[in-house]
């Protein structure tokens, strides 16, 4: 495994990774994440009674928004021309609480890891800001990389 820190110059001062001589590739990364909650704001969420709107389809949304302002969130991340992002919430009545899982693609030069991770990362706090007046004490947990495919390093799988 390659220990060098890419986003630091010989002077050890932080740079953006140059990926102007790579080949594009096709690019498909995976990300998750939950959030648990007390079972009266589950209640609420799936039965559509928040009053700040519908939240799962308002999480999805700016799950998208976050998925594509990666580059402007997170310094050394590259503005990429993304092809697709795919939203998933899955509820998970035993926790209680919903697992979100977003799908970012693209044909480039760099992976899009961060953006999948930070989709999800946007989605969830939308959740938790959206009913928070019902639980403050709501989790967010496991915010993982669930898959990626293509680029140098190959294809991961979480096991």
């Amino acid at each position: 495994m390659d220990l060098n820190l890419t986003h630091l110059d010989e002077n050890d001062r932080p740079k953006m990774v140059d990926v102007g001589s790579k080949e594009p590739t096709k690019r498909v990364a995976v990300a998750s994440g939950i959030i648990k909650m007390s079972q009266e704001a589950f209640n609420t969420v799936v039965n559509n009674k928040a009053k700040k709107g519908p939240v799962l389809q308002t999480a999805v949304i700016a799950a998208i928004q976050g998925t594509k302002k990666t580059p402007e969130l997170i310094p050394m991340c590259h503005p990429l021309l993304l092809t697709g992002i795919d939203c998933d919430i899955e509820e998970l009545p035993e926790l209680p609480g919903f697992k979100l899982y977003v799908t970012a693609k693209l044909n480039g030069k760099t992976g899009v890891e961060m953006e999948a991770l930070t989709g999800v990362s946007i989605g969830l706090l939308t959740i938790y800001d959206m009913v928070k007046a019902i639980d403050k004490g709501m989790q967010i947990l496991n915010i993982q990389l669930e898959s990626k495919e293509g680029g140098k390093s190959g294809n991961y799988q979480r096991q």
